[in-house]
């Protein structure tokens, strides 16, 4: 389970080289938008992440597979039920924004997914995103156009997020939809903004992290201003307060639990775990850190302003996802 957690960062180490295009060419009528299927079939040439030209003959995609969890829900929000889905026990775990409403085929696990199994559901379009390794796109591409997205843009973040959103949705003639979920998206965090400001919130400082413990080790890991819930925190008003480094992609640091040290005092430690993950609960008050003399002294930890989110709001998500966590987050800090 602890993978889980940690697929979607797995390619921070591998400093990605892709570039986010998100460009459109030979769109599809303004007929044809805002749901799939509709009007006369017009040929659909989009330009992805690599740079690589993918061209739709038949007009917008309906049998999608997702290699990744952040491209499912993209596809669900977007009202397009994808035929596979990579580890669907694992996104109906981690991500409760948007349930699949219906019952794809697993296509294995997350950066490995099953080749044999996607060509057998004869899919319109493949989305992945650059976290899975070319030699498995450029064979999935023999058989089906393969769309690849960026997973994530530390220097922008929700731009990079909203790109995808847009490129799928040019890809399966939903437009329409994904201009709603923006809205709504910004809704979400104006009036987010507003609820901590009228609760005196506004401006104080926030630390996002998850932890995990291996072999009896505590390790941290730190949302920076360039991860994408860092970038929400920052819409809502709130100063992030890690001052380590994260990755390019997306946004991540490291430290352990001498680093929580470093924290301003008046920090409001926010985190998420899984109770069905004992690994992925250090910060709980039976976990691992329960009885650590470090973690007992912060400032923070003593002043109760440890906070806990709901199960199942997916870090590394799309726009519902983070509205969920919007809601979470103003949630714990203005009880």
């Amino acid at each position: 389970m602890r993978r889980l957690l940690l697929t979607a960062a797995v390619a921070t180490a591998a400093t990605l080289t892709l570039a986010a295009c998100g460009t459109t060419e030979d769109a599809a009528d303004d007929d044809d938008k805002g749901g799939a299927g509709k009007g006369a079939a017009q040929p659909i040439t989009l330009t992805d992440a690599t740079g690589k030209k993918v061209t739709l003959e038949d007009g917008p995609a309906t049998k999608v597979v997702g290699t990744e969890w952040n491209v499912v829900e993209h596809l669900v929000s977007l009202g397009v039920d994808p035929v596979g889905v990579a580890d669907v026990k694992g996104y109906n775990t981690w991500d409760s924004a948007v349930p699949l409403t219906n019952e794809p085929k697993d296509i294995g696990v997350r950066g490995e997914p099953s080749i044999d199994t996607i060509a057998a559901l004869n899919p319109d379009l493949i989305v992945a995103t650059s976290d899975l390794p070319q030699s498995a796109v450029k064979q999935l591409g023999e058989r089906t156009p393969v769309l690849t997205l960026r997973s994530a843009d530390a220097a922008d973040p929700i731009g990079q997020m909203t790109e995808n959103l847009d490129l799928i949705a040019e890809a399966t003639g939903t437009t329409d939809r994904a201009e709603e979920l923006k809205k709504e998206f910004d809704a979400k965090l104006a009036d987010g903004k507003k609820a901590l400001d009228d609760a005196g919130l506004g401006g104080g400082n926030v630390a996002f992290a998850d932890g995990y413990v291996v072999s009896n080790q505590v390790s941290v890991r730190p949302f920076t201003s360039g991860s994408l819930l860092g970038a929400v925190n920052e819409r809502l008003g709130l100063k992030n307060a890690w001052d380590v480094e994260g990755d390019k992609d997306y946004g991540l640091g490291s430290t352990d639990v001498e680093g929580l040290t470093k924290l301003p005092d008046d920090t409001q430690f926010v985190y998420i775990a899984n109770k069905d993950d004992d690994s992925s609960t250090p910060f709980t008050e039976g976990g691992e850190l329960a009885g650590d003399s470090v973690w007992k002294s912060l400032p923070f930890v003593k002043a109760g302003d440890v906070h806990r989110l709901d199960d199942g709001i997916w870090m590394f998500g799309g726009t519902e996802s983070m509205n969920q966590y919007v809601d979470g987050l103003v949630g714990v800090l203005s009880k």
